[in-house]
């Protein structure tokens, strides 16, 4: 099926487990990510997760999106409580370069480093999601990585980019639903999963919970 703004996800091919009668709660205050599941017609509400997002010595990059989605989902489905049963979604999204994780940047002068670093090459981006049930707190899990190659750019066109303000918020400094864009050569894999959801995996993973799409 093929959403708005021309992306594409596979419809629930297996049976839920159960029909889920109340909303989901998305453990992420992301804009992207709120609007990424709209596109594909979910109910939820906004329940944001305030964790420490530090990366543990020698943690891998993958492990530490992973540790970061699931303690997200945890905290906020304990906040919640196990009546009314619900389910929770956390997420963490990150921009590894080499063995590098980009982070969101400081300040304008530290997006343009960030960017400065990532023109010219290509670089991973990978999204953890993790689902969790309020009343057993049984956790689903998914982990999807992508390849995005950069064109190079000057540093005055880093700047002016930086300047309007949309990288400030942003894992790597820049956004490809945005203006961001302009500096992308290819993604190789889910575009979905570097604005800061993977579709097509999220909803396998509501899909299995029963959760109505």
């Amino acid at each position: 099926m093929t959403l708005p703004g021309g992306f594409r996800y596979r419809l629930c091919m297996t049976k839920p487990d159960r029909t889920a009668a109340w909303p989901l709660i998305l453990a992420s205050a992301s804009p992207r990510r709120r609007e990424l599941l709209r596109r594909i017609g979910v109910r939820f509400e906004v329940r944001p997760a305030e964790i420490p997002e530090e990366r543990d010595p020698g943690e891998a990059p993958g492990a530490f999106a992973g540790r970061l989605a699931r303690e997200k989902a945890l905290h906020v489905a304990r906040q919640t409580g196990p009546e009314p049963n619900r389910w929770v979604l956390g997420a963490d999204t990150i921009v590894v370069l080499e063995e590098d994780v980009l982070g969101k940047p400081d300040d304008p002068q530290h997006a343009v480093e960030l960017l400065s670093r990532l023109v010219g090459r290509s670089h991973s981006v990978i999204t953890a999601v993790v689902l969790t049930d309020t009343r057993t707190l049984e956790t689903r899990s998914a982990e999807v990585a992508s390849r995005v190659t950069m064109r190079l750019a000057s540093r005055e066109e880093i700047e002016a980019y930086v300047a309007g303000g949309e990288p400030l918020d942003k894992a790597g400094a820049y956004a490809l639903q945005g203006e961001g864009r302009h500096f992308i050569q290819r993604v190789e894999g889910s575009e979905s999963n570097v604005i800061g959801l993977p579709l097509d995996e999220t909803l396998a993973l509501l899909c299995q919970a029963g959760i109505e799409t």
